[in-house]
């Protein structure tokens, strides 16, 4: 895996990414663990298989960047721009995306169990076999969403706006808060 790394001193610079222009950078596979990327820009950033477990991407612009694969597990995606983002196959464990924008993202197969999605705008974003088992969905936008085969059992749907979302074959067991008009 790559590390970044400060060219003057040879010091890993995982802490010192804040407000970093990243735009378009080639971060594939990169271990970033625990990285301070709040209000970065990471337009189109090529993030492929990149470790940022724990790290804290709050306000960061990540728009169509891609994040195929990457591991976020508990990463802060607080407030975050993932829109047209790649994050198919994506562990996004217990990951922060309150209030996060993910419209148009691809979240096939991605895993988000006990992830908050509170606030979340999924509008039109392809959840295909995402798995969403105790996610928090609350008061969450999930227009024209296809959730065609997702895992909803015991998510938290409170609130949340499910206006011509695709539930075909959706786990909804256990789910809280999901209109019956819905299923």
């Amino acid at each position: 895996m790559l590390a970044i790394v400060c060219a003057d001193c040879g010091e890993s610079a995982r802490g010192k990414l804040h407000g970093a222009d990243l735009r378009e950078a080639d971060l594939c596979r990169a271990d970033l663990c625990r990285a301070d990327f709040s209000g970065s820009d990471l337009c189109g950033a090529d993030l492929y298989g990149a470790d940022l477990h724990g790290a804290t991407l709050h306000g960061a612009d990540l728009r169509g960047a891609d994040l195929n694969r990457a591991i976020l597990h508990k990463a802060n995606l607080h407030r975050a721009n993932l829109r047209g983002a790649d994050l198919r196959w994506a562990d996004l464990r217990e990951a922060d995306l309150h209030g996060a924008t993910l419209r148009g993202a691809d979240l096939r197969g991605a895993t988000l169990h006990w992830a908050d999605l509170s606030e979340a705008d999924l509008s039109r974003a392809t959840l295909h076999w995402a798995d969403l088992h105790v996610a928090d969905l609350s008061r969450a936008t999930l227009h024209w969403a296809d959730l065609h085969g997702a895992d909803l059992r015991w998510a938290t749907l409170h609130g949340a706006d499910l206006h011509g979302a695709d539930l075909r074959g959706t786990l909804t067991d256990g789910a809280i808060g999901l209109p019956k008009e819905q299923l």
